[in-house]
This record gives structure tokens, sequence and C-alpha cells, in this order.
């Protein structure tokens, strides 16, 4: 016996659940795309927050002029950026999904 494909894509239920997972789809690239925008916020606030005080203290304090170059102060500081962009936009991913999953139960 051979399968075909036309018979059980005709099938009700298996339309729904294109169309559930095609939702899914959709839901799931606004929740990362929100995410990603509020990572990318919290980047810019970080690295700001970063840069001041490391830029400061490598002019002032004397042994930060020693040992802190440009390169230690980017990394410092795009170091500070890029954590604050994970940990924002994995936490606002997981709490959208949460919140609109308490709305769809």
């Amino acid at each position: 016996m051979a399968f075909t494909n036309s018979s059980s894509a005709s099938s009700p239920l298996e339309k729904t659940s294109l169309a559930s997972l095609d939702q899914k789809l959709v839901m799931a690239k606004r929740y990362a795309h929100e995410g990603v925008k509020a990572g990318a916020r919290a980047a810019v606030v970080a690295g700001i927050a970063a840069a001041i005080p490391t830029v400061a203290s490598a002019r002032m304090l004397p042994w930060a002029r020693a040992h802190l170059n440009h390169a230690a102060q980017a990394l410092i500081i795009s170091t500070v950026a890029g954590a604050a962009y994970f940990i924002v936009a994995d936490k606002t991913i997981l709490a959208t999904a949460r919140k609109n999953s308490f709305k769809q139960a």
C-alpha cells in the first residue's frame, strides 16, 4: 500500500494543526523581535554606563592608566554590553511567551 500526501493533507485535523503551527511560528517570531529590541536598548544603556567609569578611571587612576590600554577598555565595555543584551533579550522573550501562554489557556 502506498500512502499519498494528498489524502493526509486533506484531513481536517492536519489542516488545523498546520494552521496552529503557523500561528505559533508567527508568535515566536514576534516574541523574538521584542526580545531583540529590548536587548539592544539594554546593551546601549549598559555600554554607556560601563564606558563612563572605565574611560574615566583609565585616565585618572595610576594603576588603570598603566594597565588598561584601549583594547582592554573596549573589551570591558563590550563585555558588559553583550551580557546585558543576552540577559535582557532572553528574559523578555521568556516573559512575553509566558504572559501570552496564560492568555491562550
